[in-house]
This record gives C-alpha cells, structure tokens and sequence, in this order.
C-alpha cells in the first residue's frame, strides 16, 4: 500500500507547482499564453497566472481602445459637405428671411393630371447643366437670379421646366393646356394661383427666342414688370421629329420648347 502523505510533503509539493508556473511565464511559455492558443473548447491546464499577465488584462479592462476614444470625439459633419447642398423637402418650414426665389415648391395642374409636382429653385438659367440635372431626377427645376426668374407670387416670371418624355415625363401633357386653366403653386405656406392665357415656343438656337423666354414680362426683353406671371416649359421633342428637325444640344436638348404663360389671379394662405 503506498505510504499517506504528510501535511509538509503536501505542502513541499504545491510550492514546486508554484514555482514552475512561474518559471513558465517568465520563459515565455507560461500559463496565460497557452490559455489564449488553446482552440476553442480544449480543457485549460492551468488556472494559474503571472503577475505580468493579470496586470496586461486589468489595464486592457480599464483603458479605452483608440477606436472607442475615436467614436467619443469624433465631431459632426462640417457645413458645406454634400448633405447640407442638397435641396430641401418641399415641406420644410421656411425660414421668415428666406426669399420666395430660394423657396422649394409644389407645382400642380389639374386639367392635365399634375398633382404634385416637386419644383425646386436653383440660381442659373433655365435648361442649364443644374437645370438639367435637376430635371433628370423627375421633379421640376426654377432658376433664378440674373439670368433666371423670380419665386412664386412674386412680380416678374415664376420659371419652372420639367422633362415631358424622360424621367418620368411629369410634363408629357403640358401641350393640352389651353387659356384659362388653372396652376398652382404652393410654397412657405401659402397657394398662388395662375391662370394660362397664351402659349409660346423657344428656340435654343436663337438668342433672342431665349431672351423673351426670360424675360420679367415673357415674351418682352427690356419691358418692366408689373405683375406676377409663371412661364411652364417642356421640350418639343415629338413635333420637331415631326417635323424632320433633330438638330440636339450637348445636353440632348431638341430646339424647340413649349412654353405656357399665365397671370397671377389670387395669392392664399394654405
């Protein structure tokens, strides 16, 4: 029978193991380092570690990781970045020092099915390159400053241009509107209403066409304006085909516009 242990030798022999784990650390091969190369779910030999290690793990515990002080400084996103640039939902409430021109507004006319369309204001001209790429997004597109119109209700030309046959063509049947039909225009807030009273075409290849599309009183360079008038435009594309005219601008405009003019007849709150 082999011979009981005594209380010194039980004790002689977990100082030994003691000491080897030790040494173990210390050498580069210790306990904390075998624990965390272990696969998954391999029993752990050992429960004991260094004092170097215990401390690498508290102080991992206590101090935050350079991603975590990143998330807690980072600032928000500067003005001027491509968020701030993009146009306002036609909702929003405007601010009281906001020009009517810089308003974003929704453009309805319901003879021809137009119930809410989307206008939103740009400084440039009409059917420039922002122009354009306003239209292309199926909404409508209304210059303004020097070379472009005024905002709603205002006196002088309310612009506002839309695609008839691409991006979704929400102008396709601008061409059906006759004399006397009714537009509205709803922006910060109050409805103005328009009334169309003729019909115009404009050239692109003809400076002076452009002019009179532009100007304050359509149809009129030079001549002041003393009331509010609205110029709805879209391209002519079907009856310059038509026609055999496919003469296309570098944005694939063709030359001619239909432009459809009407007076300002009552301005409400909505």
């Amino acid at each position: 029978m082999p011979r009981p242990r005594t209380a010194a030798a039980a004790a002689a022999m977990s100082a030994a193991a003691l000491l080897l784990a030790g040494c173990g650390a210390v050498g580069g091969g210790g306990a904390a380092e075998r624990l965390s190369a272990a696969p998954i779910g391999a029993p752990s030999t050992t429960s004991v570690a260094s004092p170097a290690a215990s401390s690498a793990v508290a102080s991992a515990a206590v101090e935050p990781s350079a991603a975590s002080s990143a998330m807690v400084t980072a600032t928000p996103e500067p003005p001027g970045t491509a968020s701030d640039n993009r146009p306002p939902p036609a909702t929003a409430e405007p601010s009281p020092d906001d020009p009517a021109r810089t308003r974003p507004a929704v453009l309805a006319i319901p003879s021809i099915g137009v119930e809410e369309l989307r206008v939103v204001p740009y400084e440039g001209t009409t059917d420039d390159w922002p122009g354009t790429r306003i239209q292309d997004r199926g909404v409508a597109a209304s210059p303004y400053g020097e070379a472009g119109g005024v905002g709603p209700g205002e006196v002088g030309n309310y612009l506002v241009t839309a695609h008839r046959l691409s991006a979704g063509g929400p102008l396709r049947a601008l061409p059906e509107l006759r004399p006397g039909d009714t537009v509205r225009v709803t922006s910060g807030g109050t409805v103005h209403e328009y009334r169309i009273t003729e019909t115009r075409q404009t050239s692109f290849r003809s400076e002076r066409s452009l002019a009179e599309q532009r100007a304050p009183v359509p149809g009129e360079p030079g001549e002041r304006a003393t009331r509010a008038m609205i110029t709805v435009s879209t391209c002519a594309t079907p009856e310059d085909d038509a026609a055999g005219n496919h003469w296309r601008d570098e944005k694939g405009n063709p030359e001619h516009r239909i432009d459809k003019i009407g007076v300002l007849v009552s301005s409400k709150k909505a």
